[in-house]
């Protein structure tokens, strides 16, 4: 792709990349197709809520590389991570079309929510940016929510489904299964003793869905995509005291090679089955586990499912 090439931007957080921000982003990829230009992405870093409302940030769906994948997968060529200050949410909002032609060298359309706000005070909305931005010559295309089951897809309906474990609703909304990522830790080995060996995974997101057991893919370094059983929680069963959350992952057939410490692996979130509990002792749990295995082999379609 030409680098002097016209520039067609999608505007706005982008927390979750989900049906309503793949619109606006196929609204930036329709206008560079008709001129042969470049889609680009421009979001913020750190989200505007930590800045301007630190005692009640927004919790991030995706973090800043899973989100960056999501993107460019949704057809951004490149991605400009705005830094989010002060300074800039002081601009007014009358300044903003001539900051972004001067910041973007080509810029020939600007694609953003119809909600979106920006400026000092969030002074500026779509209508505003429509009149100032073609005064100097700049496109703006506002693009409208995406409804599912009659509502607006929106960052929040996908936090609130999975603080609820209402995984399918939230996978809907993704339209990518949720997903967690990192390197694979030993554990103390205690699921090996009940028969259900687990792949270890610490993960820290600052959205934090509901805790339990779930059915999911465990995506090896080849890329390969291994059914397995996750529990997400704090395991109280067998912890006593403050622990941090860990997502266990057991493998429902064998595998040509078993991740081992130190791999970096994905867990693809694909059925809710359970909420977290405490049971009475190692045989009660080793009998759910059983269960919830049986339960996700069901979803994956595997022989031996209940």
């Amino acid at each position: 792709m030409n680098p002097g090439s016209a520039i067609h931007l999608a505007l706005g957080a982008f927390d979750g990349v989900h049906l309503g921000h793949r619109a606006v982003l196929h609204s930036a990829r329709a206008a560079a197709r008709r001129d042969h230009g470049r889609v680009g992405v421009m979001t913020f870093d750190p989200h505007p809520s930590k800045v301007l409302r630190p005692e009640a940030a927004v919790p991030l769906i995706l973090g800043r590389a899973q989100k960056d994948e999501r993107l460019t997968e949704a057809g951004a060529e490149f991605i400009h991570h705005q830094a989010f200050t002060l300074q800039h949410a002081a601009m007014e909002a009358a300044d903003f079309p001539a900051w972004l032609l001067h910041t973007f060298r080509g810029l020939r359309s600007v694609h953003v929510g119809a909600n979106f706000r920006y400026g000092q005070g969030r002074a500026g909305d779509g209508a505003s940016l429509v009149h100032d931005a073609g005064r100097l010559g700049l496109a703006v295309h506002l693009v409208e929510p995406v409804l599912l089951d009659g509502e607006p897809v929106s960052s929040s309906r996908i936090r609130a489904a999975l603080r609820h474990g209402d995984l399918a609703l939230a996978n809907r909304l993704l339209l990518r299964p949720y997903e967690a990522t990192g390197a694979v830790v030993d554990g103390r080995r205690l699921g090996r003793t009940i028969g259900f060996p687990t792949l270890n995974l610490p993960w820290a997101p600052e959205l934090r869905p509901a805790f339990g057991v779930y059915a999911v893919e465990l995506v090896t370094p080849e890329g390969l995509a291994e059914p397995a059983v996750a529990n997400w929680g704090l395991r109280p069963t067998v912890e006593s005291g403050p622990v941090e959350p860990l997502l266990e992952s057991h493998l429902l057939r064998p595998a040509d090679a078993v991740p081992g410490a130190g791999a970096h692996v994905r867990v693809r979130w694909l059925h809710f089955l359970r909420h977290e509990r405490k049971f009475a002792d190692l045989a009660a749990l080793q009998a759910q586990i059983a269960e919830d295995a049986a339960a996700a082999r069901a979803v994956h379609g595997l022989a031996g499912g209940r």
